[in-house]
């Protein structure tokens, strides 16, 4: 058993991160200052769009996307059950329906062929959610979005430095959201981003993140008395990112290539690992994209195991390896059970979840680290294998 406990992921601060925070927290701004439109200038720079509006959280951000987008009540927005729960409520914030989409059984991302299924006159838009880190098939529903006029929201929250068809993602959908959570790729404690190419988006997220408030002259409805004048146009939220926070980022994003190549290396690491358990199936890789891997997950095959998976989960757990399960597919919550949806909407989502682990990746693991899942995982189940019948 490995001595101290890993977690399934962990950021990565170093001493120039610590420097750039406390630069900040000794200077005149605290809240919202210089340091925001420069992480948001780098990172459209790095992922290759016109424009990113940073957030108080990656929710702050969805919910914003979806305001931009014009979603409200009777609109619905088709998106992934396997998701964090963020990805539909942010739909439900604007009072609009989520509708659930099946996952492709290989990438664990939206079928389109599903998504296409579900399309009505009431649909608004899609969410598409880059799952672990791999890009959703990202030409085919951006072409049904095209058919349709539906607006493409992209949750990336798992794919900062991937890559689709050779273009970075967070310059292909209409508007791209990316998590700065601790166990991302890089982190500013907690804060999202939106990327987008549209002008009209842009101005909306602006507002939509500070009240709904107005200070430049060209946007102005009334003739400005003097320069302490701002309007109130529309109901916004103070949705802000702090200043220190961004200078985290902004520090953290000097490390991005960095982190992105260590997390492949050690998914690499595992894909050798464990190539000849058959009682695992590895992450799939549909080759038109280039994942970040955010997470690393295998589905364990049940029927060639005498012990389920949370069984499994918790013998993990008690090498100190810390798995996890992501997720529980969003319509199986309490809440949304309540709203009406059903178990057996998503039959491809929920045998993937009753089959899931997520093990441990994240930059800052060590060689040692990464031989300790392999040598537990290994250990659990291979103990669990059920004793096969000669023929």
């Amino acid at each position: 058993m490995r001595a101290s406990y890993l977690p399934y992921a962990r950021q990565w601060i170093d001493d120039r991160d610590i420097e750039a925070v406390t630069k900040i927290l000794k200077g005149d701004y605290l809240t919202t200052g210089p340091l925001v439109p420069e992480l948001e200038s780098k990172m459209a720079r790095i992922v290759g769009a016109r424009y990113a509006v940073a957030f108080a959280n990656g929710t702050a951000a969805l919910h914003a996307a979806c305001c931009a987008a014009g979603i409200g009540e009777g609109d619905e927005v088709i998106t992934s059950p396997m998701t964090f729960a963020a990805s539909a409520n942010c739909v439900l914030y604007q009072n609009g329906t989520p509708v659930f989409a099946d996952i492709d059984d290989r990438t664990y991302n939206l079928d389109p062929a599903e998504v296409e299924k579900l399309v009505t006159d009431r649909t608004k838009a899609i969410i598409a959610v880059d799952f672990t880190g791999q890009p959703a098939n990202l030409a085919a529903l951006r072409r049904i979005a095209s058919e349709r006029g539906l607006v493409l929201i992209e949750d990336a929250a798992h794919a900062l430095g991937a890559s689709y068809r050779g273009e970075k993602v967070g310059s292909i959908s209409d508007m791209t959201m990316f998590s700065l959570h601790p166990v991302k790729h890089v982190t500013s404690g907690e804060g999202g981003i939106i990327t987008t190419d549209n002008e009209d988006h842009w101005r909306k997220l602006i507002r939509f993140r500070s009240h709904g408030i107005v200070r430049d002259l060209d946007q102005l409805e009334r003739v400005r008395p003097g320069a302490w004048y701002y309007e109130m146009q529309e109901l916004g939220y103070n949705y802000r990112l702090t200043d220190f926070q961004a200078a985290l980022a902004v520090s953290q994003l000097g490390k991005l290539d960095r982190f992105v190549e260590r997390r492949r290396e050690i998914a690499g690491r595992y894909n050798e690992a464990f190539r000849d358990m058959e009682e695992v199936i590895l992450p799939y890789q549909d080759g038109e994209g280039e994942s970040s891997w955010h997470l690393y997950v295998v589905q364990l095959r049940l029927d060639r195991l005498r012990l389920g998976r949370d069984e499994i989960f918790e013998r993990m757990h008690a090498e100190n390896i810390g798995v996890n399960l992501h997720y529980i597919p969003v319509y199986l919550h309490p809440y949304y059970r309540r709203l009406g949806y059903e178990p057996g909407l998503c039959p491809n989502a929920e045998l993937f979840y009753e089959r899931v682990m997520t093990l441990p990746l994240f930059p800052a693991m060590t060689d040692e680290d990464i031989e300790d899942v392999i040598h537990a995982f290994r250990k659990v189940v291979g103990e669990c294998v059920r004793e096969r019948v000669a023929k």
